[in-house]
């Protein structure tokens, strides 16, 4: 049977997007595309309920209960007010828009986000690709010496580069939206961020970058909690 846990007493923010949202995703530890929707509400003050399930049972409620909701058969999902939200860079760009905020405030800010976003959305592509290979002792190390470093050198050039990015710690400097909460899962499942962000030594704008993140009074609640499973 899947996990089902509420976090957090509804408050302000829940009023704001319009209740408590339930997430259903893999028991994955605080890892995977899930794990920035979590970690968005956390940093919100948002609180909702967690539906877990474990790999193994994963394909039998597939083909029921997630096949029902989404067509596609893809987690996460999210179901607020009766409602079922999917692909989790929308379900992302929402909440940003109904919280007002994590989104930029310009244009050119939303631009910006989206398209940094996107860089760290082909590259947790090309991750899981490697890392659930039934091939895996083979694929994720070429992956490791390849794309990942190829993403980590385009990230740090953009970030090094952009008039925006140049006046902060974030992607669109001290504006922290939901670009930087992907870009950080993903050097976070990749196993960059732990040990004293010992993987990002190479690329201090992104150690800079994830370490802004875990000091967000709301973010750093969350991973000194029970809630963050590693």
């Amino acid at each position: 049977m899947p996990s089902t846990k509420t976090y957090g007493t509804a408050g302000p923010a829940n009023s704001t997007i319009g209740g408590v949202p339930t997430i259903r995703y893999f028991d994955f530890a605080s890892r995977g595309r899930g794990q920035v929707i979590r970690l968005m509400w956390e940093d919100a003050g948002i609180a909702y309920t967690d539906i877990r399930y474990s790999f193994e049972e994963y394909p039998e409620y597939k083909k029921s209960i997630i096949a029902e909701k989404n067509p596609t058969t893809n987690i996460p999902i999210v179901e607020i007010n009766g409602k079922v939200l999917t692909q989790s860079y929308a379900i992302l760009r929402h909440f940003a828009r109904l919280l007002g905020k994590y989104d930029g405030e310009t244009e050119e800010e939303k631009y910006w986000a989206d398209a940094m976003c996107d860089i760290a959305a082909d590259w947790r592509t090309s991750f899981i690709s490697a890392f659930f290979n039934p091939n895996k002792e083979e694929t994720y190390p070429k992956h490791q010496q390849g794309d990942r470093n190829r993403y980590l050198k385009a990230l740090k050039t953009h970030l090094a580069m952009h008039e925006l990015s140049q006046q902060g710690p974030y992607v669109v400097g001290e504006k922290f939206t939901y670009a930087d909460m992907v870009i950080y899962q993903v050097m976070h499942d990749e196993n960059l961020t732990q040990d004293g962000m010992k993987g990002l030594q190479e690329y201090p704008r992104l150690k800079q970058l994830a370490e802004a993140v875990e000091s967000r009074p709301n973010v750093k609640a969350f991973r000194e909690s029970d809630r963050y499973l590693g």
